[in-house]
């Protein structure tokens, strides 16, 4: 069997940010919250923003699409609960930071998203989405509330969920390598039937199976479990404020078309596994991971290779062969002889 565990192992590398990347969204990120900060100075200094950074990029398991885009979020933070609108903040902070960039910030159900293109520089080219919350004090611990477009507050807390995902961690951070997989899977899709990424980090959270340390027979086991769970009871529930069902919007096609991409992938893997052939099995893994995941060794080892030989000249032998006068078998006719006809029985 195939063992591709140092191809994942590249996969995940593949699937980073560079160092140059990373500080440039940092520089993105100060940015913002400076040009925030000083609009409500200006203009509304009865409110003081506070910021925190929260989301996969924090937890560390965000990665790079295949269009080399990424994303951070930018929590801003009010104490206590805002006499205005969550819809009125998130105006307010879209006009903040209407000048950050060259493309106009876009006013989403649940932030403010600015983009920094990078035109042909990928080191530029992420997205910065901003959040709206409010607490009562800082130092509650109830959950705070999360500001949604024209429909008010919700209780959300990414801290709590944060705090929930590393008590769930494993020492060698596999978990974390499997949910960049599954990312990694929902972006070559690139279907709108694939769920989000809090989602797929909830379920390989849920799900994840440790029998092994290799990350291809982790991801095939976990990938079985989670398949094995949802066509039982097709639910997903966020394990913190406000426990909602983070699969509810999947209507019963677009349930379909997930749940046999999902077998797909399954089935594929477990032919990976069986295939005694790095690269094939390579190829198998890439048909749903994409072309970042690395090509595996075309012959293992030795063995493999005096195997193939072996296979190759009794195939050569089989549809009618030569042999040279120093006893070469060849497909040649020039200055050899024919063979007799051969019957091969068994393997």
């Amino acid at each position: 069997m195939a063992n591709c565990n140092n191809l994942f192992q590249d996969f995940d590398t593949n699937l980073g940010i560079t160092d140059t990347k990373r500080q440039n969204m940092i520089r993105s990120r100060k940015d913002l919250e400076e040009r925030i900060k000083k609009h409500f100075r200006e203009k509304h200094n009865h409110l003081t923003p506070k910021f925190y950074i929260q989301g996969s990029y924090k937890m560390k398991t965000m990665i790079r699409t295949g269009d080399d885009d990424c994303d951070m979020d930018l929590g801003v933070y009010f104490f206590p609960k805002p006499n205005e609108t969550p819809t009125t903040l998130q105006k307010w902070i879209k006009e903040a930071v209407k000048d950050a960039t060259d493309t106009p910030p876009m006013h989403k159900k649940k932030c403010i998203r600015v983009r920094y293109e990078g035109e042909n520089n990928p080191a530029r080219r992420y997205h910065i989405d901003i959040p709206v919350y409010y607490r009562d004090s800082e130092t509650t611990t109830n959950s705070p509330y999360l500001g949604l477009k024209d429909e008010g507050w919700q209780q959300s807390d990414p801290k709590k969920f944060r705090q929930w995902y590393n008590d769930k961690k494993d020492n060698d951070n596999q978990l974390t390598r499997l949910v960049r997989y599954l990312k990694a899977w929902a972006n070559h899709k690139k279907d709108v039937f694939m769920p989000k990424g809090v989602a797929l980090t909830v379920l390989a959270t849920n799900y994840l199976r440790t029998k092994s340390d290799r990350d291809d027979e982790a991801l095939y086991e976990t990938l079985r479990a989670i398949k094995a769970s949802l066509d039982v009871y097709f639910y997903c529930q966020m394990p913190v404020t406000p426990f909602d069902n983070l699969l509810a919007a999947f209507d019963v096609e677009r349930r379909r078309k997930f749940l046999e991409a999902l077998q797909a992938f399954i089935d594929d893997a477990k032919k990976a596994l069986d295939n005694e052939c790095q690269y094939e099995a390579s190829q198998l893994w890439q048909k749903h991971l994409g072309k970042r995941f690395p090509d595996g060794k075309k012959i293992e080892n030795s063995q493999g290779a005096h195997r193939n030989a072996l296979l190759q000249k009794a195939e050569m032998i089989a549809t009618g062969a030569y042999t040279t006068p120093s006893g070469v078998i060849t497909h040649l006719p020039q200055q050899s002889v024919r063979n007799q006809t051969h019957l091969f029985y068994g393997d």
